[in-house]
Formats: C-alpha cells, sequence, structure tokens
C-alpha cells in the first residue's frame, strides 16, 4: 500500500512539474518572457531539469529579466548534475568561455566530456577543439580525431572540416589528401553552415593543388558513398 501511495504522489508530482513546463513553453512561444520565466522558475524548484535549463538559457538571454550568468551558471548546473545533456553542454561553454565564473579549461573539459559521452553532437566538436588546442589537457591529437569522428558522423560541419584538416595535416594519423578532400567535401555541402561551408571550399580548393585528377575523383566518390550511408 505504503509503494502504491508513494508511485501515485510520485505521477501527480511529475505530471505538475509537465503542466508546469508546458505553460512555460507556451508563454515562451508567444514570447511572454516574463509569463515564461514565472512558470520554468517554479518547474525549474521543482528540479524539473529541463526547466532549469531553459531558465537558465532566459538568464543568459536576458530575456524577461536582467542578464545574469551567474543565475545561469547556477541553473546550467543543477540541471547538468542531473545528467541533462544540454545543460552539461552549455555549462562547459561558460567554463571555457569565463562567463559567470573564472575560466576554468578543465571544468570546460569535464562539462563537454559527460554531454559528449551521451552523444551530444557540439559537445563532442568542442572536446576534441580542447584536445587539438591542449586546454584542460595535455594535446591529444588521438583524442581530437576520435572526437571529431564521432561529431562528425552526427554531420556537424565544422568536425567533418576540422577532420579534413587532420589529414592534410598528418595530425593523429597519416597524411593523406584524399581523406581531407573527402572530408572537406562533406564539410562545404552543407549548406545550412555557410561561415563554415566557405571555409571547407577554400580547404578543398588548397589541398586539391597537392593531387593529382585521379586522386580528386576518388575523394569525391568517396564522399558520395559517405553521404550515403549517413542520411541527414
Amino acid at each position: 500500500m505504503k509503494i502504491l501511495i508513494a508511485f501515485a504522489l510520485y505521477l501527480c508530482i511529475t505530471t505538475a512539474q509537465a503542466d508546469l513546463f508546458d505553460d512555460a513553453a507556451a508563454a515562451y512561444g508567444r514570447a511572454d518572457y516574463a509569463e515564461a520565466l514565472k512558470w520554468y522558475r517554479l518547474a525549474a524548484e521543482q528540479g524539473d531539469a529541463f526547466a532549469q535549463y531553459n531558465l537558465a538559457l532566459m538568464y543568459n538571454k536576458g530575456q524577461g529579466i536582467p542578464q545574469d550568468y551567474a543565475e545561469a551558471l547556477k541553473w546550467h548546473r543543477l540541471a547538468a548534475e542531473q545528467g541533462d545533456a544540454f545543460a552539461q553542454f552549455a555549462l562547459g561553454n561558460m567554463y571555457r568561455s569565463g562567463l559567470g565564473t573564472p575560466q576554468d579549461y578543465a571544468e570546460a573539459l569535464k562539462w563537454y566530456r559527460l554531454a559528449a559521452e551521451q552523444g551530444d553532437a557540439k559537445a563532442q566538436y568542442n572536446l576534441a577543439l580542447m584536445y587539438d588546442d591542449g586546454h584542460g589537457t595535455p594535446q591529444d591529437y588521438a583524442e581530437t580525431i576520435k572526437w571529431y569522428r564521432l561529431s562528425a558522423e552526427q554531420g556537424h560541419a565544422m568536425a567533418l572540416n576540422n577532420l579534413g584538416l587532420m589529414y592534410d595535416n598528418g595530425h593523429g594519423v597519416l597524411q593523406d589528401y584524399v581523406e581531407a578532400h573527402k572530408w572537406f567535401n562533406l564539410a562545404a555541402s552543407r549548406k545550412t553552415e555557410e561561415d563554415s561551408r566557405k571555409r571547407s571550399i577554400k580547404n578543398r580548393g588548397i589541398v586539391a593543388k597537392l593531387m593529382t585528377p585521379a586522386q580528386v575523383a576518388e575523394a569525391q566518390k568517396l564522399a558520395k558513398q559517405w553521404d550515403k550511408s549517413h542520411p541527414r
């Protein structure tokens, strides 16, 4: 009987949190930020991780309340400690850039890794950058390649481009212009990411000058094969 009562109470609590979150999302959708903030806060104070994450975003952007990075950090941390990958990624960004807290690459690395291990492509990309630059950890090209590749497998445009750079420069892998061209080609095909697309087109052109026509054709073939096996 006690178990049944506890379960019934749990259902009531989770349903109430869901209702609060729905009210907050609806208010945010109509740009009523003060109302959204109120409902997100109520759900966040009840321990709803996604509400905590969204509340942190509103503090970060100054929506419905003056911008406050310290409060954003606080709510991101509460959500991140519950395992929310979005919050873990956001917390990593704040420690990496020093928003609301002293810059701390080791903390940034920690939170990026937690999000990356949950499959977050942006976190995987940023974790690769940390290993590439040696921030918060000794520079490690093998780890860089690993995390760029995992992010690239999900179609992250800059991960695709940077994987090409690793092959172009022979960092963590044998220098391979065909592989480099392949990854640049794939990054250039991500038309929604215009800045990275332009960069990848430039990189593809540079490496193509070092290749034979047969190698360029092989790289293009490999890129098409990869694209077919990774639907967007």
